[in-house]
């Protein structure tokens, strides 16, 4: 054999080994995910849990998760998503439950920098799905399933795709016209998601009704991979165009946005005004209240007893990032009981963002489970910590989750909102794609 055959056997055993190396890794990463998400780096940002991630991880997040057949919700949180989760407590639950929960908008991004958090840069649902669209050479092609959108739209985006991309295929796309998300959850909506076999369901119905569908219908969707990514659709059929690369660096993406959609105008000056009461009464007091009282070398004592099928875990002292590791190791002891959960909170001097998006993991494991999450003796300052957090929802006697929106509000809501605003038909129309690439309509 000569050298030249000698190099080339070992390059090609070197990319033998990588592919085996990542594949292994995406394993390990989808069998985490399915055990518990508590390997999550999640803070707490103003009451919903963001993931400190970048681009490069939540792909391989998603990837693996396309290869499974657990339900993995990815939600993209932008401003919008933060102002309507303070008032609505469903849309807020869809967060909550999300097993990835990226900063889609750069206000999430810049409160973070403002709270010192360490998400930063954003990870918009756009980007992301532009990047799923290249292939990784010798992978399999991720299918997509298009419910929602303006009429005609979604087909026409599957259509492109399958004509460009090498990562994606499109396989079907579903316009359910107007109607509440109940009308939106018939079997005869629903059987042609789940016969198309797609690896990722993209919704497009405005984000409280898309995100609401999606969480009400968790358990009869088949597709592993689903998320509202609103726009994108859009973006993708080419009816509308995004903003330039540097405007969305400086965060100015939604002065594009309003040019191409000129009522936008108004979500925008709403949710600017709800941002800037927020900096005042939540942003600058909790960065303040925090500042007063550093902890970094403050130490936490956990101890845990069972009572009459309840977990009860005790936190003395600092309950920051530097002693998540210890908690992670109790709170996975606790849900595997399978008790109800109670935390006591009357020796916690402290608690931060990381801590918090800790908890709400914990909470959403037992909720999986039917379990409950229980806080008790939490100080003035500790309750404090929690209103300035948006978590005094947790505090309250029943943490149960209780609708703010009814059925008859969400009839309201049209499926178009926030798609480009383009009339749709009253009737569901279906597309569906051979792999052959032929359509039936």
């Amino acid at each position: 054999m000569s050298l030249l055959d000698v190099n080339s056997v070992a390059r090609r055993s070197r990319k033998a080994l990588k592919a085996v190396a990542s594949a292994t890794c995406d394993l390990t990463a989808a069998t985490t995910r399915t055990s518990d998400d508590f390997s999550r780096k999640v803070y707490c940002v103003l009451g919903i849990p963001i993931d400190a991630i970048d681009m490069t991880a939540a792909l391989r997040t998603v990837k693996a998760a396309a290869r499974g057949s657990e339900p993995f919700l990815l939600s993209t949180a932008n401003l919008n998503f933060l102002v309507t989760s303070r008032s609505d407590s469903e849309f807020r639950e869809s967060l909550l439950d999300s097993d990835l929960c990226t900063a889609d908008g750069m206000p999430i991004v810049w409160i973070a920098r403002l709270l010192g958090l360490p998400i930063e840069n954003r990870v918009s649902g756009s980007d992301l799905f532009e990047e799923l669209r290249t292939a990784e050479r010798g992978a399999r092609p991720l299918t997509v399933f298009w419910f929602g959108g303006a009429a005609g739209v979604a087909a026409v985006a599957a259509e492109k795709i399958n004509g460009k991309s090498a990562g994606l295929r499109g396989v079907g796309s579903i316009d359910p016209g107007f109607g509440t998300v109940e009308e939106m959850s018939r079997d005869a909506l629903l059987d042609p998601v789940n016969a198309s076999g797609a690896d990722f369901l993209v919704v497009s119905l405005g984000a409280k009704k898309g995100q609401l569908w999606l969480q009400q219908n968790r358990d009869r969707l088949r597709s592993p991979v689903r998320a509202h990514l609103g726009t994108v659709v859009n973006f993708q059929a080419g009816t509308l165009r995004r903003a330039p690369r540097y405007l969305q660096a400086w965060g100015l993406e939604w002065l594009w946005r309003i040019k191409e959609e000129p009522y936008l105008w108004r979500r925008y000056w709403s949710d600017g005004c709800v941002l800037l009461a927020l900096v005042m009464k939540r942003i600058l007091p909790l960065a303040i209240a925090t500042n007063l009282r550093p902890a970094a070398c403050e130490d936490l004592a956990i101890s845990t007893e069972q009572s009459s099928g309840t977990f009860i875990i005790r936190l003395s002292g600092s309950a920051t990032e530097r002693h998540v590791d210890k908690a992670i190791s109790c709170f996975r002891s606790a849900v595997a009981s399978r008790n109800e959960i109670t935390i006591d909170l009357s020796d916690t001097s402290t608690i931060d963002a990381r801590f918090l998006g800790l908890l709400l993991i914990l909470r959403k494991q037992l909720k999986r489970q039917h379990g409950r999450l229980t806080f008790i003796g939490a100080s003035r300052r500790i309750a404090k910590l929690f209103r300035y957090n948006e978590l005094s929802f947790l505090l309250a006697a029943d943490s149960g989750v209780q609708s703010t929106t009814s059925s008859r509000a969400r009839a309201d809501i049209p499926a178009s909102y926030c798609v480009g605003g383009v009339a749709r038909n009253a009737k569901p129309h279906i597309s569906l794609y051979r792999p052959d690439g032929d359509q039936n309509q």
